[in-house]
C-alpha cells in the first residue's frame, strides 16, 4: 500500500510538474535550457535508495524530465511514456547525488601551502577550482560546499557551474574565512578582524558579495564580542555560520555565539572530548526549536593516513588529473612523492587511536553528523575523498550505511536550506541522481567507482566513462 500510495502521489506531482515547466520555460538559465534539451530518461531496473525511506526499492524506475524527478516507484507499477530514454540500471543501486560538506576548491592536494599559494592563486578561475569542480562531480558530488577562498573567484566559479558554462557539483561558497589575524601571504582568502564593528563589516561585505555561508576560523582567539558580532551579522543576512573545533574554547565560545555547523574532530591527540563541552552539547542538542546542531568530523583523512604512507598506489590515479596543466600535475606529485615526511600530518599517527571514541561521543551528543571531507588538504584529492570518508564511516565507525547516506544526502540539504529541491528522490526535486554496481548498503566502498552520475537531468558519466560532450567547457 505505501508504494502503491508513493506512485499515485508521484504521478499527480508529475502532472503539476510538468504544468510548471512549461509555464517557466522562457526564465530558464543556460544550465536549465541545458537539461529542458536533454530526452526524457527513464532509470530502469535498480535498487532505489533514498535517505526518506527505509525500505529500498526493488526493481525500481526514477522517471527524469528535464531537470526534474516526476515519479519514482516500482517498475510493476510505473508505466514508461512513449518518447523516455530508457537507460539500465540491473544491478545497480541508485541513490541520490552525494554531497560534501567541506570542501577546498582552491587546492588539489599539493603538500607545501606557502609554495601552493604563492604559484597558484592567480591560476584559480581559469584552472584549479574549475579542475576541482569536474573532479568532484565525476566522483558522484553533485552538490557541494566550498569552505574557503578567494572572493571573486568562489563566486564566479559558482556563477560559471550554475551557468552550465563549466561542469561541477552546485556550490555552496564561503569565500574567505573570518579570523582573529589571516595567516601571513594569505589575506586573499582569510580575513582579520580588530573590533565589533570590522567583524560586522567583513560579514556584511562577504554577504553583499553572494556568499552562501560564513566560515569562521579561530575564534577562540577573538574577544567574545568580535566573535559575537561575526554571528549575529550572519544570521542578521540569511547565513548560517559554520566553525572550526579544533580547541576546546572553539567549540564552548561556538556554542555561546550560536554556531550552526562545528567542523573537524579536533582536540589533537587528547582521547576524549571533555565533559564539559560534551554536556554542552547535549544541552544545544536538546533545543528543539533551534533546530539541529551540524556537526562535519572530516574523519578520512586522519584515519587512512598511516596506510597512505606505506602504500601510494592510489595517489597515481588519473582521476586527479583532469583539467590540470603538465605543470601543475608534477608539481603536485613531486609535492607528495614522500608523504611520510609531510609536516601537516606529523601528529596524525597519535590521533587516530582518539577518532572512534570522539566520533561516539558526537553521535551520543545528538549533533547531526554530515559527510565532509576537507578535500583539496594534502594527499586528499577530490576524485577520491567522499567515497573514503563514507567508507571509514561505516567500516570503522560503525556508522549504518543508510544513516551515512542521509548524512550524504539529506541532511546536507536540510543544512542548506535547500530540502524542498535536493537530498531525496521524489517528485519535483531535481534529477540529481547517482548509481553505482551492486549493493552499496552490504558494500559502501562500491562508491569509489561511481558508474553514473546525473545532475539536474543532465548525463554526466554513463557506465563508468566520463560524458565528454556535457563536460566541456561551454565558454
Amino acid at each position: 500500500m505505501a508504494q502503491q500510495k508513493r506512485t499515485q502521489i508521484g504521478c499527480q506531482k508529475w502532472l503539476g510538474a510538468i504544468a510548471v515547466l512549461a509555464l517557466s520555460v522562457l526564465a530558464l538559465s543556460p544550465a536549465a535550457v541545458l537539461a529542458q534539451n536533454a530526452k526524457k530518461i527513464a532509470l530502469v531496473g535498480g535498487t532505489v535508495i533514498d535517505a526518506l525511506d527505509p525500505e529500498p526499492i526493488r526493481n525500481g524506475v526514477v522517471l527524469i524530465e528535464g531537470e526534474r524527478i516526476v515519479a519514482v516507484g516500482p517498475q510493476a507499477q510505473i508505466d514508461i511514456p512513449r518518447g523516455y530514454e530508457v537507460i539500465s540500471t540491473e544491478g545497480m543501486s541508485v541513490m541520490p547525488g552525494l554531497w560534501d560538506m567541506h570542501v577546498h576548491l582552491m587546492i588539489n592536494g599539493h603538500a607545501d601551502y606557502g609554495h601552493w599559494d604563492k604559484v597558484y592563486l592567480k591560476r584559480q578561475r581559469e584552472e584549479i577550482m574549475p579542475a576541482s569542480a569536474a573532479q568532484l562531480l565525476l566522483a558522484g558530488v553533485t552538490s557541494a560546499r566550498d569552505l574557503g577562498g578567494p572572493l571573486e573567484d568562489s563566486i564566479e566559479t559558482r556563477r560559471r557551474i550554475a551557468a552550465g558554462e563549466i561542469p561541477g557539483p552546485r556550490l555552496m561558497v564561503s569565500g574567505p574565512f573570518i579570523q582573529k589575524r589571516p595567516y601571513p601571504n594569505t589575506e586573499e582568502f582569510r580575513w582579520g578582524v580588530d573590533s565589533p564593528e570590522d567583524a560586522r563589516a567583513k560579514v556584511n561585505r562577504l554577504a553583499d558579495a553572494g556568499v552562501d555561508v560564513i566560515k569562521l576560523i579561530d575564534h577562540d582567539q577573538m574577544t567574545l564580542e568580535e566573535a559575537r558580532a561575526v554571528v549575529d551579522a550572519a544570521h542578521a543576512r540569511g547565513l548560517k555560520v559554520v566553525g572550526h573545533s579544533h580547541r576546546p574554547e572553539e567549540v564552548r565560545r561556538g556554542l555561546e555565539i550560536g554556531v550552526d555547523n562545528f567542523e573537524h574532530t579536533g582536540f589533537a591527540t587528547a582521547p576524549e572530548y571533555p565533559a564539559d563541552v560534551i554536556a554542552a552539547l547535549r544541552e544545544r542538542t536538546a533545543q528543539m526549536n533551534l533546530g539541529p546542531l551540524f556537526w562535519t568530523p572530516t574523519v578520512e583523512g586522519l584515519w587512512n593516513y598511516d596506510e597512505v604512507r606505506t602504500s601510494h598506489e592510489h595517489l597515481d590515479n588519473e582521476c586527479w588529473k583532469r583539467g590540470l596543466k603538465d605543470d601543475t600535475i608534477a608539481d603536485i606529485k613531486g609535492s607528495i612523492a614522500h608523504p611520510e615526511r609531510i609536516p601537516y600530518f606529523q601528529i596524525t599517527p597519535a590521533r587516530k587511536p582518539t577518532l572512534p571514541r570522539k566520533i561516539a561521543q558526537l553521535r551520543e551528543s545528538g549533533a547531526v553528523l554530515l559527510i565532509g571531507t576537507d578535500s583539496g588538504i594534502p594527499l586528499k584529492f577530490h576524485c577520491q575523498s567522499t567515497w573514503n570518508e563514507l567508507d571509514v564511516w561505516t567500516r570503522v565507525m560503525g556508522i549504518p550505511m543508510m544513516e551515512a547516506i542521509r548524512a550524504a544526502t539529506w541532511w546536507p540539504a536540510v543544512m542548506a536550506g535547500k530540502s524542498e529541491d535536493l537530498g531525496a528522490l521524489t517528485p519535483g526535486r531535481f534529477a540529481d541522481i547517482i548509481a553505482v554496481k551492486g549493493d552499496i548498503l552490504r558494500y559502501p566502498n562500491l562508491l569509489q567507482d561511481v558508474d553514473f552520475v546525473m545532475k539536474g537531468g543532465v548525463v554526466y558519466k554513463r557506465d563508468g566513462q566520463p560524458v565528454e560532450a556535457a563536460l566541456a567547457y561551454k565558454k
